[in-house]
């Protein structure tokens, strides 16, 4: 009883110091000034995979575009896709969508408040469902992100790795010892800022930590090895010939219907190959095949390196005017420059047609 009093009072130790860390050092976001789950949910789904700073503007144009959750769910599915390019991993948009078109037609708009409950909206994970429960409704539930990982395992010294299921075990049982009774919001809040701020990734601030005399990484110089995750993902390259394909000042585009990353963004004519390209790949098509004998290549870029989780996008852009074309291959249809520039894209796509390279 004695060992897990002091046990007790040492976690409440730790929560204090971060929690008064906070009050004095965290970043005034819009985000954290309401209690609206709206804005909440928003804000968590765009910083999933994504830096504040890059998501920001996203966030400020969506609480502008869809001021209401009602507002969102009332929108085109383009046109939602369009306002999120750039920041990848679209299935975020998609499912922000269609949880915002349950919220709004089958809950009448109320977010649900308990944290089982929000689990059971698409695309909410056991983090943003603890987020909005923590962050909205003071639910004592335990948030468990990147910077808290990050932050548990170099105060507690915790070499498992965060990926493994010992390891979530682990880590979620600890970080939800560390909850406060009261005030979860303040202090979810202040160990995911304090991962964000002061212990870093790279360079942590250990000079002046308020928990630099109990951290075991400190006291070991573990900072460059904790956490530990052992990456087992292989990245595979994908090479992809995107065709622009003009004809009277328009540009041949389809509308990807693919259950992939890119499901419901637009692209130009595409074939995609094995290995580097190469000049056959004009042959490996009869439609290409009649393009390039009636049409003049305009241009052929360099290879465009594009980085994602799991793949090294290798594409190359070939641009190719015709005045004679028939046979167009189904899905595809022809859009002016100014039309194209209002479709959703991936960013790969967009960069270049804003930029040709």
């Amino acid at each position: 009883m004695a060992q897990e009093y002091r046990l007790s009072n040492y976690f409440k130790m730790i929560s204090e110091k971060m929690a008064h860390w906070y009050l004095l050092n965290k970043r005034d976001l819009p985000w954290r000034n309401s209690q609206n789950p709206y804005h909440i949910w928003l804000s968590e789904i765009i910083l999933q995979q994504t830096r504040v700073a890059q998501g920001m503007p996203y966030y400020l144009n969506f609480i502008k575009q869809y001021p209401t959750v009602q507002s969102l769910a009332l929108a085109p599915e383009e046109e939602v896709l369009r306002l999120w390019q750039g920041l990848g991993y679209y299935s975020r948009a998609r499912n922000l969508h269609k949880t915002a078109q349950f919220v709004s037609q089958n809950l009448d708009g109320i977010f649900p408040q308990k944290y089982q409950d929000l689990l059971k909206l698409k695309g909410v994970g056991t983090y943003t469902a603890a987020a909005i429960a923590s962050f909205a409704y003071n639910e004592k539930v335990a948030v468990l992100d990147g910077n808290v990982f990050r932050v548990l395992a170099r105060i507690f010294g915790i070499d498992t790795d965060i990926a493994s299921n010992d390891g979530k075990k682990q880590f979620t049982e600890l970080a939800s010892l560390l909850l406060p009774r009261q005030n979860a919001q303040t202090h979810n809040q202040a160990i995911m800022e304090f991962g964000a701020l002061q212990c870093t990734p790279q360079k942590p601030v250990c000079t002046n930590c308020p928990l630099a005399d109990i951290c075991i990484a400190k006291q070991e110089n573990l900072q460059g090895v904790l956490p530990v995750k052992i990456n087992k993902t292989k990245i595979k390259n994908r090479y992809l010939n995107y065709f622009l394909i003009e004809c009277d000042d328009k540009i041949l585009m389809r509308k990807r219907t693919h259950d992939d990353i890119w499901a419901g963004l637009y692209e130009p004519f595409l074939i995609e190959t094995e290995n580097e390209h190469s000049p056959e790949i004009l042959s490996e098509s009869v439609f290409l095949k009649q393009i390039s004998k009636n049409g003049l290549i305009i241009s052929v870029s360099e290879t465009i390196k594009h980085i994602l989780t799991h793949r090294r996008i290798l594409a190359k852009f070939w641009h190719i005017k015709t005045d004679d074309i028939t046979n167009i291959p189904p899905d595809y249809r022809f859009y002016t420059k100014s039309e194209i520039d209002n479709l959703p894209k991936p960013i790969l796509i967009a960069n270049y047609f804003h930029e040709p390279v």
